[in-house]
This record gives structure tokens, sequence and C-alpha cells, in this order.
């Protein structure tokens, strides 16, 4: 597929559905391999609570979380209450708002989060080849200035 009409001025609004559908797919595709490398008992929005404690450090509240995983607070109760019997995170109330609680991944939620990783790369690796890596690579940046874009506009509604 050619996608050099894609650098134009004329990218229009065909395009930026071609290219979120193509995105959208992306990560249908990838969040099923990564759900193959999880166990049973835990699901995806579990570890990317994890990965987001990992990535972006501890001390988060769940309203924090609930805001960048985009769901309801009774969906992050839910999954905060299932980490925490697993081990992987523990809450504490917060020392200067006592009417608050804070979220921590322990040792074991580090481990869990690079074995998943690991895991993950291991089967992507399985099927990338160096064309792949370089394609990745250069796309990169790309995909960071989009994200961070829908994160500065996440409250945006259509006209």
């Amino acid at each position: 597929m050619n996608f050099d009409h894609l650098r134009k001025p004329n990218y229009g609004p065909a395009e930026v559905f071609a290219y979120f559908s193509e995105a959208c797919q992306t990560v249908q595709l990838s969040e099923a391999m990564l759900d193959r490398c999880l166990p049973d008992e835990l699901h995806r929005s579990h570890f990317y609570i994890i990965n987001h404690l990992a990535r972006d450090g501890n001390g988060h509240t769940p309203l924090q979380i609930t805001a960048a995983m985009q769901v309801t607070k009774t969906t992050i109760s839910h999954s905060l209450a299932v980490l925490e019997k697993q081990g992987f995170i523990e809450t504490r109330r917060s020392q200067t708002d006592a009417r608050s609680k804070q979220v921590f991944l322990t040792g074991s939620g580090r481990t869990f989060q690079k074995q998943v990783a690991t895991a993950v790369t291991a089967l992507f690796g399985s099927f990338l080849r160096d064309e792949d890596y370089r394609i990745m690579g250069d796309a990169l940046p790309s995909l960071v200035a989009i994200r961070k874009l829908l994160d500065e506009n996440r409250n945006a509604t259509p006209d």
C-alpha cells in the first residue's frame, strides 16, 4: 500500500480516519498478543495500571489513575483491589490529605511488569525482521507526537 499521499497538504478526513483505523487495528492485534503473555487471572487493564506505575512512578491517586486509563472510578477500584490481592501494588493513605489514597508498585509488581514486558518482547521478536525494527524506530517519534496531541485533547467533543 502506497502512503505517499499522506505527506501532501491535501490530507483530508478520509485519510485521518484511515490513519486512526490502522492505529486501532494495530492496537487490537498487539493487545491480543499481550493477552497471551498474561496469567489467566489478570487482564490487560491490570497490566496497563502496573505499567503506568512502572513508567510514571508511584504515589498516584486512584483518581489520577482513573483519568490516565480513561475508565470509571468503579473499574479502577476493582482493578486496584485485584492487583493488591496479587501483591503487585499497595495503597496507602496520603500523608498530605487523609481523605485520599496513593498507589504504590511493590517489588513483586515491578518483577511482574518486567516479566510480561520480556515475554511480549520475545513474542514480537519471534517474527519481527530488521526492516520491521527500522520502520518502528522511524515511526516512534511520530506516534509519540500524536499520542501527546490526543492526550492534550482528551476532552474534545464532536461539533
